[in-house]
Parts: structure tokens; C-alpha cells; sequence
């Protein structure tokens, strides 16, 4: 048996607990109750609301990895640019004061 995914085996779970559920008297004997069935379903619900979770969180994530970017971006622009202009009216000896260590 081989990798399984955690949507099959999700699936798998489904149909175990129909079954269950079907062939109870049978399984009460072996300790398998009502109880036990409802209590396998509801852990499954949970794992299939916390992977809906999970992928809107992803969603977010990645909208907010854009933003980042984008700021970023303009951030770097802006920031060369007064850095440039430091350059030009400053000496090199007084660019240290503004955080800018380069050389020409």
C-alpha cells in the first residue's frame, strides 16, 4: 500500500463510519458503539474544517506576500532616490550621518 493523500484517506474514514454505522449490532459485540461511530465522524468534520481553514489562510498569505512586495518595492524606489540626491549634496564624509556607507 502506497502513499495515500489525506483527502483519500478522508474518503476512506467516510465510508468506514457509513458502514459502521450499518453493521452496528454486529460491532457492538467487538465494543464498536454509537458513541465511538459519531465520535470518528466528528474528529473527520473537524480535519475538513481545519484544512478549509488552512487554505484560506494560504489565500491570505499569498495576497498578503504580494502587498509585501509591492510595498517593498516603492519603499526601495523612494529610498534610492533621497540616496541619490544625499550623494549629489553631501560629501562622502557626511553620508555616513544618513546611514549610507558606500563608496564612490
Amino acid at each position: 500500500m502506497g502513499y495515500q493523500t489525506q483527502g483519500e484517506v478522508l474518503s476512506q474514514i467516510e465510508v468506514l463510519t457509513k458502514a459502521l454505522r450499518s453493521n452496528l449490532v454486529k460491532m457492538k459485540a467487538r465494543g464498536i458503539d454509537e458513541a465511538f461511530v459519531v465520535d470518528v465522524e466528528t474528529l473527520r468534520n473537524q480535519v475538513v474544517t481545519f484544512e478549509s481553514e488552512q487554505e484560506t489562510l494560504k489565500s491570505r498569505l499569498k495576497e498578503k506576500t504580494v502587498q509585501i512586495d509591492e510595498t517593498m518595492g516603492e519603499l526601495k524606489a523612494k529610498v534610492s532616490d533621497v540616496r541619490k540626491l544625499i550623494k549629489m549634496m553631501y560629501p562622502q564624509t557626511g553620508w555616513k550621518e544618513f546611514g549610507i556607507s558606500d563608496v564612490k
